[in-house]
């Protein structure tokens, strides 16, 4: 993991900037910053799936699971649905092209950019099955609880992802 005094939260990154001439000034894949106001970002590669859904900055996004079926990925995320785990990875802080790396918000508060599917303050969230990029009310034990719902008239939401 590499310390940081700051990060480009908003920025993405291409693969060549990661092994170019930038390699080692950048994040690395997985890694972990903490802000002055305690949240908690991961590194990451967006994948816009097979419904090609672009990245939005505020979009929930789940782990990489082509077809639904996990491959063990965790450091790809998509805000495809059908091309997830189910489990909220995090939200989107920049908006990456497919292939692109960037940095999702794992733990603190956000506000998340869509419409949520359902939910009222205080309830259990999860990533939305049939909504790309947005949550929904944990309905299930075999729903991961990924947020809490500080505020739905401001679609604010504390998260506390995997890390």
């Amino acid at each position: 993991m590499t310390a940081f005094v700051g990060a480009s939260l908003d920025q993405t990154y291409t693969q060549s900037r990661l092994t170019g001439t930038e390699s080692g000034k950048v994040p690395g894949i997985g890694d972990l910053y903490v802000s002055h106001d305690n949240k908690t970002y991961r590194f990451v590669r967006y994948r816009a799936g097979a419904g090609a859904i672009a990245g939005v900055a505020g979009a929930a996004v789940g782990f990489y699971a082509p077809g639904g079926t996990s491959t063990g990925l965790t450091n790809e995320v998509s805000s495809d649905v059908s091309d997830t785990n189910g489990i909220l990875a995090g939200v989107l802080v920049g908006a990456p092209a497919h292939g692109e790396y960037c940095w999702i918000q794992v733990g603190g508060s956000v506000v998340i950019t869509p419409a949520l599917v359902s939910g009222a303050t205080g309830n259990a969230m999860t990533l939305s099955s049939t909504t790309d990029g947005t949550l929904k009310v944990v309905a299930a034990a075999t729903d991961y609880q990924g947020a809490a719902l500080i505020s739905a008239s401001t679609k604010t939401v504390m998260l506390c992802c995997p890390r």
